[in-house]
């Protein structure tokens, strides 16, 4: 009977030594911010964009202030077009593509990857792409970006995306290699949420949510280096569009001893009124239907850029990754308690600061890890809190000092069970 015992500790020295190594061999590049970024001003502009046309047959029109190469494609489920540019700098008016015409629900832009740019057009049913081109400036008029689109059915729109043969995956940023020879201080990943084409949730004034995390992330980045007792990475640091799979590939691959996932939620005016801050840690059953509706909304990230899930590799399955991910769950909620003890003495935390739901960016099986709602953009005081330089100041502060506890704590006692 002593055997069993034996038998699951052997598994999980195996979980710890050999296969996370042996899984990232095979995780492909990973994700994060490029090189230099290009020169505002060398950039193509996009000025203006309409629409024109019916349920049958509908137009759109981008102004541009010099002609650029495209490519097309479209994508199922839900039913929308793509157009891949070269980047370009997006001066477009306010609530630019949220309102639809015809076949076109609505369209977003943005930049997708370093060096390129990309419209996602929602279609209200199934069209065909009829013309996609972009003609000069001539006579006064800018260059303008046409795309036409006519209706057509499922079974023609689904047999166009395989003659296509495009898999119209935003690929992964290119990001130099870190070096780690000699280095054994643990690595932490912070994986500031959104970018690019996908700007997250917005504030009744334009606040973004991307550049609210994003420059959080990087004052947590500069708080953590400053002890000189970690590598911190983080999974862009600019304003580019990272694939929520090759987040979590980046910290397997840089062997993250911590993912921290930092967001700012909004709550729908018709589901009341939410306020403070909330740590969330995995689970397939969410603590509630807000912590559901959450998940839902944060993985619909690659949807949003216009990226095409249906060949996204799942993760090996087995026991050993179901015992690495009991372990993993375990030392999330560890290092999600000690986050709310230190971020209350700084931060208003929501009456349930510590949730749980199916969040893709947490699915490492061997990176502990936790996503970090800052606060909710639709509520005025939090809003007023995420917008101040001091709130976001002592709130890296307390996230640091909990990292830094979490660690702590941890390594002594791994250093205790090796001895």
């Amino acid at each position: 009977m002593r055997s069993e015992p034996m038998v699951i500790q052997a598994v999980r020295v195996a979980v710890r030594l050999a296969f996370v190594g042996a899984l990232i061999a095979g995780m492909g590049l990973a994700a994060g911010a490029a090189g230099a970024p290009l020169a505002a001003d060398s950039l193509p502009i996009a000025t203006d964009a309409r629409l024109g046309g019916d349920e049958n047959q509908t137009r759109l029109i981008v102004d541009l202030s010099r002609k650029i190469d495209l490519h097309v494609f479209t994508l199922a489920d839900p039913y929308r077009v793509v157009v891949d540019i070269p980047q370009v700098t997006f001066r477009m008016p306010p609530k630019a593509g949220e309102t639809g015409r015809g076949l076109i629900k609505a369209f977003r832009f943005g930049l997708v990857m370093p060096g390129g740019s990309r419209i996602v057009i929602d279609l209200v049913k199934p069209a065909r792409i009829d013309k996609a081109f972009v003609i000069d400036a001539a006579d006064g008029a800018p260059a303008r970006l046409v795309l036409d689109l006519a209706a057509t059915d499922r079974d023609k729109f689904l047999h166009k995306i395989v003659l296509e043969h495009g898999s119209g995956h935003a690929q992964a940023p290119p990001r130099e290699q870190q070096s780690s020879s000699g280095d054994a201080r643990p690595v932490i990943v912070l994986d500031p949420g959104h970018g690019g084409i996908d700007t997250g949730t917005k504030g009744p004034n334009g606040q973004m949510e991307k550049d609210i995390v994003l420059d959080f992330a990087k004052r947590l980045e500069e708080k953590i280096e400053a002890g000189g007792k970690y590598r911190v990475l983080l999974t862009r640091s600019d304003d580019t569009f990272v694939p929520l799979a090759e987040r979590v590939r980046f910290a397997r691959e840089a062997g993250a001893g911590l993912f921290m996932s930092i967001h700012a939620d909004s709550l729908p005016r018709r589901e009341g009124d939410a306020q403070g801050a909330t740590v969330y840690t995995l689970s397939e059953t969410a603590t509630d239907p807000a912590a559901a509706r959450l998940a839902e909304q944060e993985n619909r990230a690659d949807v949003i850029a216009g990226v095409d899930l249906k060949d996204q590799p799942e993760d090996v399955a087995g026991i050993l990754i179901d015992l690495a991910q009991r372990e993993t769950k375990t030392f999330s909620l560890q290092f999600a308690n000690r986050l709310v003890a230190v971020m209350k003495r700084t931060a208003r935390l929501h009456k349930e600061p510590i949730k749980s739901a199916g969040f893709r960016v947490l699915r490492a099986p061997d990176v502990p890890s936790v996503l970090v709602e800052l606060g909710y953009v639709s509520n005025k005081e939090d809003l007023q809190s995420l917008s101040s330089d001091s709130w976001r100041d002592h709130t890296a502060d307390a996230a640091a000092s909990a990292i830094d506890g979490y660690f702590s704590t941890h390594l002594a006692g791994a250093r205790a069970g090796a001895n």
